[in-house]
């Protein structure tokens, strides 16, 4: 029992060391190797390539997978070149398992100590994620080692080898073992190593560890499908396409099982690198068959899974792909494009506003206030994915990018609803009244919405871009939108004392709006200030202390805090 126990514990390990690396890998790395993939789908070879080299760093083809399949539900690239980088993401797989078979017993302590060190030292730092990748690598060769210790007792014990004997012969069963040991360790590496290591024992023969390798890269395939099983159907694609590929591949290779182990013995005649050797040849064999056939499994799986019509739902998020969770880069850009298309939501709420103002056309109000709801919808989802993202894994670029999106979002909430309000005052004050501006206050209306807009797009650049620049132009815009709005107020006032009807009877509604456009300026411009402060180009506070005296604070600047 104890012996056992030592295994499970030592597996264990080494898919917690698995772990460790393929998040650190991401963490370093995660936006470098999202740009290799996006530029080397091009050409078959070259994506095969990038997927070898992704999913060497990553230790996971499972974990390439699940980047490439965000990258085509979200349009980057095609299902066909996705389904190439997968070919040559298993073969990445494959020599890591070669790396990991040599003996490397004296380099574990080394990586143990120097990343364990480098981690504790500088853990905010791009070293420090360096140190916790040099760990799990350490963790993963010592729990290779530890499989070997425990394994030993057991090939002795009597009822470890009546199961063991139960498998020989039976390759579906075999397969089948292989196939739950991927998916409950969540790594076919893992499981790979772990049979190479029993076969290497005698705990298993080499037949019977031919058949599980088999099984483990159908397990593999398999925890991608089951992975995105909830995802669109575009993400579903390459993940069902690739299993096609490996369940193509066993069916060749299981009728061939009795003679693999003579022909792989040319290349050495160990047990251990049978197995090994087997799991790289096999990978191969699916690269060079199936490379020129990505074309048609991909129009294939299009068709068992094609594009869903548009959204019967207003304010369906479209790109808050939740397989891109594990990565938290590529999380916070997929909240970013549906923070955009929440913006435009907003841009044609406002832009309706003023075609209600002078039409004076409740259908298209009602209209209006109904994309509130769907602001509303989409807030919410964005708010809520971006809680799934994990800010203690985040760099502190990434996590100020966290809390950007998450204001900006917030802001613009805010935005919808001040106009729902406006349009029900415009309803019940103007419509159902018909009542109508004066042609002086109009023109104001006019001209303060006009700076509104071009204000809206102004924050979606500064938002998109963090360009100093542009956020400066934008406070700029502030301060000169306000000073409109105080001498526009100041007009209707004077319009009011000279007993202008039409001045009179919308002078509550008229202050409103112009109060109403300045709020929402506020929260647009609000996008400027983090930028401003993180180039130091923003005082801690506006206000000059009470000893500056009168004539000071006069001469204090007119803007006004941000909205929050």
């Amino acid at each position: 029992m104890h012996a056992l126990l030592n295994l499970l514990a030592a597996v264990a390990l080494l898919v917690w060391g698995t772990h460790i690396v393929r998040t650190g890998v991401l963490r370093v790395f995660g936006t470098n190797l999202r740009q290799v993939l996006r530029a080397s789908v091009g050409r078959r070879s070259r994506a095969v390539l990038a997927g070898i080299g992704v999913t060497g760093v990553l230790q996971s083809s499972t974990a390439t997978a699940l980047l490439v399949s965000s990258f085509v539900g979200q349009g980057l690239i095609a299902t066909s070149a996705a389904l190439a980088v997968m070919l040559g993401a298993d073969i990445g797989t494959a020599l890591m398992v070669q790396f990991f078979a040599l003996n490397l017993a004296w380099l574990a302590p080394l990586l143990i100590v120097a990343g364990v060190v480098t981690y504790l030292s500088r853990r905010t730092e791009v070293t420090g994620q360096a140190g916790k990748i040099a760990l799990g690598l350490g963790v993963m060769i010592m729990a290779l080692q530890l499989i070997m210790q425990a394994t030993a007792p057991l090939t002795q014990a009597v009822g470890v080898q009546v199961l063991f004997g139960q498998l020989t012969g039976d390759s579906l069963l075999d397969v089948l073992i292989g196939i739950l040991a991927a998916i409950v360790s969540y790594s076919g590496l893992a499981v790979v190593l772990l049979t190479a290591t029993l076969a290497a024992s005698n705990v298993i023969t080499v037949d019977v560890a031919l058949a599980i390798v088999l099984g483990a890269n159908l397990g593999s395939g398999l925890l991608a499908v089951l992975t995105t099983l909830k995802a669109a159907p575009l993400v579903r694609r390459v993940p069902l396409g690739n299993l096609m590929f490996k369940l193509a591949g066993v069916l060749i290779a299981l009728p061939l099982l009795a003679y693999l182990p003579g022909w792989l013995a040319w290349f050495g005649a160990e047990p251990k690198s049978i197995v090994v050797n087997f799991h790289l040849a096999f990978n191969l064999a699916l690269a060079i068959i199936f490379v020129q056939l990505t074309g048609s499994v991909a129009r294939i799986v299009e068709r068992w899974l094609p594009t869903p019509p548009a959204d019967a739902l207003p304010g369906t998020p479209r790109h808050l792909d939740a397989t891109a969770l594990g990565t938290p880069a590529l999380a916070i850009g997929n909240a970013a494009r549906e923070a955009i298309r929440l913006a435009d939501a907003v841009q044609d709420m406002l832009a309706g506003l003023l075609v209600t103002l002078k039409s004076n056309d409740l259908a298209l109000a009602e209209r209006l206030r109904a994309r509130d709801d769907e602001i509303d919808r989409l807030y919410t989802s964005i708010k809520l994915y971006l809680t799934q993202v994990s800010r203690q894994e985040l760099e502190a670029a990434e996590s100020k990018r966290w809390a950007d999106i998450m204001q900006f979002t917030i802001n613009m909430e805010h935005v919808g609803d001040i106009i729902e309000r406006m349009l029900i005052d415009v309803v019940e004050k103007k419509i159902q009244r018909a009542l109508s501006f004066s042609e002086a206050g109009m023109a104001e209306i006019e001209e303060l919405h006009t700076r509104l807009l071009g204000n809206l797009k102004l924050t979606v650049a500064v938002f998109l871009n963090g360009d100093l620049k542009s956020a400066q132009q934008l406070i700029a815009e502030k301060v000169d939108f306000r000073e409109l709005e105080m001498r526009y107020a100041d007009n209707h006032l004077q319009r009011l004392s000279g007993n202008t009807p039409q001045s009179v009877e919308t002078s509550s509604l008229h202050l409103d709006l112009l109060s109403d456009f300045k709020r929402i300026n506020s929260l647009f411009c609000s996008v400027a200030y983090p930028i401003l402060e993180s180039a130091g180009v923003l005082s801690p506070s506006r206000v000059l202390p009470a000893s500056a005296g009168n004539g000071a604070a006069s001469a204090a600047p007119r803007d006004e805090a941000p909205a929050h």
